[in-house]
């Protein structure tokens, strides 16, 4: 996609020094990559503890287990309970 825009020149030296970049062009892409790779990092750091994990069964085979499930709900069972106890 072709965009024109201004860009700090002090800035844009830096950059493209710091990634020893030739061209503008691949500096300003690569800052899009990583401000892309941060927010998907900082998407799967949110699931911190919200998966479980499972290392049984054969990782190999395609026929093998989940080896990520979600929770289950912890209280659904006490849900139901209290429910049919009314």
């Amino acid at each position: 996609m072709r965009t024109n825009i201004v860009i700090d020149d002090q800035l844009m030296a830096a950059a493209m020094k710091a990634g020893g970049y030739k061209t503008k062009k691949d500096a300003v892409e690569e800052g899009l990559r990583l401000l892309a790779r941060r927010a998907a990092y900082q998407n799967i750091r949110a699931l911190r503890g919200k998966l479980q994990w499972s290392l049984e069964g054969d990782w190999r085979q395609e026929t093998s287990p989940c080896s990520v499930q979600e929770p289950r709900p912890a209280c659904s069972a006490k849900k139901a309970a209290s429910k049919g106890g009314k």
